[in-house]
């Protein structure tokens, strides 16, 4: 049984269908409203599962009686979850064999919704993938297999999560045969202090808001974080500007953080701490994406 729904996890469900695994059913979250015309949209997973001839299930409560028994009349020896919501213990200990958890950090660190986004904004230099069963607690339930990543000096979340996003696939064909042969040997994680351990909430609107009193390294790690969604933002003439991708300088200067300086052709400039960031791709309210240059075209101070 697969459990997901945006297109991280679909990399993982194609891995198990290329690999030729019975796969029972899907269970994927309802079609929510989308786009102007708030017409019925599927998730990715859906789309994919349908596509290749798999059954899916959309329940909107997980302990729904009905949903129970549709799960319990597929017989699953195994329940796989890619970016999915959190389960009750009826779901998650239904199959002989448990349920599996692909989650996009080196656990114990970075537990949580945005371990990609978390790990770049506070500057790690390595990530990766871990695989572990599931059990009460988010994200503690003992780590099966993992996969170290390191993390580019200039690379935003959006290309993170492409690597892990096939990492964590491959990881999970890995895990599963395995698993099949016994050979895998579990890691609790009960001895580490969840204290002592970066963690990774949910992304909220404050979360993306920049602050120029911060030194360069700090804000650049935000941008790239942050790209390219939500994205990281600042005020800018009366207007949310949103900035994508930019390079940092640490250089003393004279300025106030968070002034700027164009020379209105080729060249956008934000003030911080200790040195400042050349803007290289951004987003003004109201406007499309663009390069720096092809938005100073268009500015008029």
């Amino acid at each position: 049984m697969f459990m997901g729904t945006p297109d991280f996890a679909v990399a993982s469900l194609a891995a198990l269908v290329d690999a030729n695994y019975n796969i029972v059913g899907v269970i994927t979250a309802p079609d929510k409203p989308a786009g102007r015309g708030m017409k019925p949209t599927s998730s990715a997973v859906k789309e994919f599962a349908l596509q290749h001839g798999l059954s899916v299930l959309q329940p909107e409560k997980l302990k729904a009686p009905e949903f129970l028994e549709s799960l319990r009349a597929l017989q699953a020896d195994l329940q796989v979850v890619v970016a999915f919501r959190m389960l009750p213990e009826v779901v998650w200990n239904m199959p002989p064999l448990g349920t599996i958890n692909v989650h996009g950090s080196l656990l114990p660190a970075y537990r949580g919704a945005a371990p990609i986004n978390w790990a770049i904004i506070n500057g790690e230099k390595e990530t990766g993938v871990t695989t572990f069963k599931l059990t009460h607690a988010i994200d503690t339930g003992n780590i099966l297999m993992q996969d170290k990543v390191p993390i580019g000096e200039e690379q935003t979340a959006g290309e993170l999560y492409d690597l892990l996003k096939s990492k964590g696939a491959a990881l999970l064909i890995r895990t599963i045969e395995n698993l099949n042969e016994g050979k895998l040997k579990e890691i609790s994680q009960s001895q580490t202090d969840p204290d002592s351990l970066p963690h990774a909430p949910k992304i909220f609107t404050e979360t993306c808001r920049i602050n120029f009193d911060r030194p360069v390294r700090q804000v650049n790690n935000l941008i790239r974080g942050l790209s390219p969604a939500p994205g990281a933002f600042t005020q800018f003439q009366g207007k949310i500007l949103k900035i994508f991708r930019a390079v940092p300088a640490e250089t003393a200067h004279p300025k106030a953080a968070g002034s700027f300086y164009t020379d209105g052709k080729t060249n956008l400039q934000f003030f911080c701490a200790d040195g400042w960031i050349s803007v290289v791709e951004l987003q003004q309210e109201g406007k499309r994406k663009m390069k720096t240059e092809e938005f100073l075209r268009g500015y008029r101070p």
